[in-house]
């Protein structure tokens, strides 16, 4: 059998489940990759990639607890890599590690095709020796300097990818089943949670005020009082957008907006 046509079989990590399921549904829709495993957590991950023969990760960068460069810098041998990933900044750095590629998150059947090419003609080549270096190195930075939070979002409709300034964002929705960046003009699709929002975003600009709802507190216009001890919060934009904050997150809405 020659090396394009070898047989994938992956491994895919993402903190996210939705994201996870995803991946995998794709996957399995292309007929083209056996899906070895998967995990959210990149612990559980490093357990069963020592116990199962896999050429090919698709892997989360930023994760809490360890993100991906992390990850691949504790396996004792490097397998292909495609990086996936929502936010821009890490696209460039993924290929200092030698990755096959990586996909903006939401993926799309397209992107994945793409890959997946790259995947075929590079399975059973050999890795550069120095990607164990330089994938500690990115370990590093990116563990130090987990304060440089993102500043931009992907959004994706068919084979377009925009990106969105979250200075533009006046808060995150989750509504039918879907995630929206919304800003004072348009709504966005991400591909995140609520709380996936809430552990990567700046805590400074944006607070969880409901189960549903990520609000960017720079367009904060009033607040007030609401029945049943909830919060009305009215932003700055030319809706004078109103936003329910729940009970047990009025406290704490108050104390940022005071700080």
């Amino acid at each position: 059998m020659s090396k394009a046509a070898q047989q994938l079989e992956a491994f895919l990590v993402d903190d996210e489940p939705l994201a996870l399921k995803r991946l995998a549904r794709l996957l399995r829709a292309t007929g083209r990759v056996e899906i070895v495993g998967s995990s959210t957590d990149p612990e559980e991950a490093l357990v069963s990639l020592s116990e199962k023969k896999v050429n090919l990760i698709f892997l989360d960068i930023q994760m809490p607890g360890m993100n991906g460069f992390e990850m691949l810098a504790q396996l004792p041998n490097q397998p292909m890599v495609i990086f996936t990933t929502a936010f821009d900044q890490y696209a460039l750095r993924a290929f200092e590690v030698n990755s096959i590629d990586y996909l903006l998150k939401p993926i799309e059947a397209e992107q994945l095709e793409r890959a997946l090419n790259k995947a075929e003609k590079t399975c059973g080549t050999e890795q550069q020796p120095e990607w164990r270096s330089a994938v500690e190195e990115l370990a590093a930075s990116l563990r130090a300097n987990q304060t440089r939070f993102p500043t931009r979002i992907a959004s994706r409709l068919g084979q377009r990818t925009q990106f969105v300034d979250l200075v533009q964002v006046t808060h995150f929705l989750a509504e039918n089943k879907l995630t929206y960046a919304v800003t004072s003009t348009k709504r966005y699709v991400v591909d995140h949670s609520i709380a996936d929002l809430e552990q990567r975003l700046n805590p400074i600009n944006f607070v969880r005020i409901h189960r549903a709802i990520l609000l960017n507190t720079n367009y904060v216009h009033e607040m007030h009082q609401w029945f049943g001890g909830r919060a009305l919060v009215q932003l700055k934009d030319e809706k004078r957008t109103q936003l329910t904050v729940a009970r047990d997150r009025v406290r704490i809405l108050k104390d940022h907006l005071r700080s």
